[in-house]
């Protein structure tokens, strides 16, 4: 019989650990909910009425109150590492993409910020209209010339504006332990702006795992990688720095993680 791959057999959580996870889970999900429709409606119109840094901030305050949800209600915690590596003035951030967890998270540690996303996740209710009042940078991710210039283009405005890019260079969230393709648009802005790229790697996946109900009590260990600079390198060259950075820093916070030859490339 053939083996199961490591992540598998770690990340198998035994019945009772997902019996317990259920109710957790239920009101996890009830208080994200309320917090939704409150700020999706309330807020909503209050925000349209702010000014941009006062709108940001107050929505926000919804992606903390759903991580300290989590940590009070699903017993999620984190730790992190590297603070001292993110610079006074904004930069990219290409952070390793496993859950929902670190789309809200990353607003700890880089503020403003603004993201590059799917155009269809604006059109979202609530959540999506909340972001189109946040100008992220929504690409058509099926038309890959066109979305590139488009980064380059609102990109280099954001960057002027002051404002932090989020970038999830995997493009979707992979499961814990996998390694997702890595896309070259962020290391292309890097290179086209001089802008250095902060990379982030953790492993919220083993608690918040993507595409699932369920959420488990443990610590989310992040790293904050020093700046990587462009220099007079092409994208691909940036790019590879960056994948190798994150992924070895993965595989060192994380319980579980597959084998090379089980990765995609």
């Amino acid at each position: 019989m053939a083996s199961k791959s490591p992540s598998r057999v770690a990340l198998e959580r035994p019945l009772a650990q997902r019996l317990l996870a259920w109710p957790r889970s239920i009101v996890w999900s009830v208080g994200a909910l309320a917090a939704t429709l409150l700020f999706g409606t309330i807020g909503i119109l209050l925000a349209m009425l702010l000014p941009y840094r006062k709108r940001y901030w107050f929505f926000t305050q919804w992606s903390f109150f759903l991580l300290w949800l989590a940590r009070v209600v699903c017993g999620i915690r984190y730790t992190v590492e590297g603070t001292e590596n993110v610079p006074t003035e904004p930069c990219i951030v290409m952070c390793k993409h496993q859950s929902a967890w670190e789309t809200l998270a990353t607003q700890y540690w880089f503020n403003p910020q603004t993201w590059v996303l799917k155009k269809e996740l604006i059109s979202l209710p609530m959540i999506g209209w909340a972001l189109r009042l946040l100008n992220p940078i929504a690409i058509d991710r099926g038309a890959r010339k066109e979305a590139v210039q488009q980064m380059l283009e609102q990109g280099v405005e954001r960057l002027k504006g002051g404002r932090w890019i989020i970038i999830f260079p995997e493009g979707t969230r992979v499961p814990a332990g996998q390694t997702g393709r890595y896309r070259r648009g962020g290391a292309i802005l890097s290179v086209e702006t001089g802008t250095p790229i902060i990379p982030v790697a953790h492993n919220a996946g083993e608690m918040w795992p993507r595409n699932s109900f369920l959420k488990y009590p443990g610590e989310v260990k992040v790293r904050i990688g020093p700046p990587i600079l462009p220099g007079d390198r092409d994208g691909e060259a940036v790019l590879a720095e960056v994948k190798h950075w994150i992924e070895t820093n993965a595989r060192e916070v994380s319980r579980v993680y597959q084998d090379d030859g089980d990765q995609k490339n």
